[in-house]
């Protein structure tokens, strides 16, 4: 009967447990949902001209009941735009990988090519991403490339700074071992220093993510076409505000989506 008893006890004690953790997991962030859902109700009883949550969330609800609908190249659903931003994005964030990635390694390889960049890094990285984009229309003479230019040029310095980082701080000892075994410089960046700089190279890789999908916004509103980015300003154009803060949230959350994923990855390369 004792035996029972602490046994019960036992599974009593880990329901428990699993209770307290999934309030604690899902408390917080639905109260700052609620949180800013009040504030946003109070500033729409201060300004009638921006819509509460509920006259968005019925927008939002016809809104997405046909996302992929096309009458003309510039009236298509919202899901169309999204697939177009995150087309650009994936190409400019590819380019900026296969070009900044083995940058890094070769700025962290070699000192020489370090103190060579440092001041292209460092004066040209501060630089506004939508400061490109009339060099993009420049050069290009479209407005897609030259999007796609802007997300490239936003999106490469994180990866080249972190892998370069990764690199440098190699330990000596591993550098000095390979030095005894003459290792080729093939197999010292395969296999010494890529394990090695790995976390690091994911971390400038979600970085990157992070700004290129901050900036296509920015850029479709200028260059137009199909957008996530040319929609919002084409529905503030139309004056209709609550499928502008309906972009918002979704600008948002795809944003977020992208975060997770390659947060996810970069967690599964961890270096010890």
């Amino acid at each position: 009967m004792t035996k029972q008893t602490s046994k019960a006890g036992g599974i009593g004690a880990k329901a428990t447990q699993i209770s307290r953790d999934f309030f604690q997991w899902l408390l917080p962030p639905l109260f700052g949902m609620m949180m800013l859902i009040s504030v946003w109700i109070v500033i729409s009883y201060q300004s009638p001209n921006l819509p509460g949550p509920l006259p968005t969330w019925h927008s939002a609800v016809e809104l997405f009941s046909d996302p992929f609908y096309r009458n003309s190249l510039n009236d298509q659903g919202i899901g169309w735009n999204i697939l177009a931003s995150l087309e650009r994005v994936g190409l400019g964030f590819s380019l900026a990988a296969l070009v900044g990635i083995p940058l890094g390694f070769i700025i962290g390889r070699f000192q020489f090519m370090s103190r060579m960049a440092a001041p292209i890094i460092g004066i040209l990285r501060p630089v506004s991403p939508l400061a490109w984009l009339p060099i993009g229309l420049l050069v290009f003479k479209a407005a897609n490339p030259a999007a796609i230019w802007v997300i490239f040029i936003s999106a490469i310095w994180p990866m080249i700074i972190n892998t370069a980082v990764g690199v440098s701080k190699v330990p000596q000892d591993y550098m000095n071992v390979a030095r005894v075994l003459n290792l080729s410089e093939w197999k010292i960046v395969t296999k010494i220093l890529f394990p090695f700089v790995l976390p690091y190279m994911m971390t400038g890789v979600r970085l990157s993510i992070g700004v290129a999908w901050l900036v296509i916004v920015a850029a479709e509103m200028l260059t137009g076409g199909v957008g996530i980015g040319f929609w919002v300003w084409d529905e503030w154009n139309n004056l209709n505000v609550e499928h502008i803060i309906i972009a918002i949230f979704v600008v948002g959350i795809v944003g977020l989506a992208l975060e997770l994923v390659l947060t996810s990855i970069a967690k599964k390369f961890s270096y010890e």
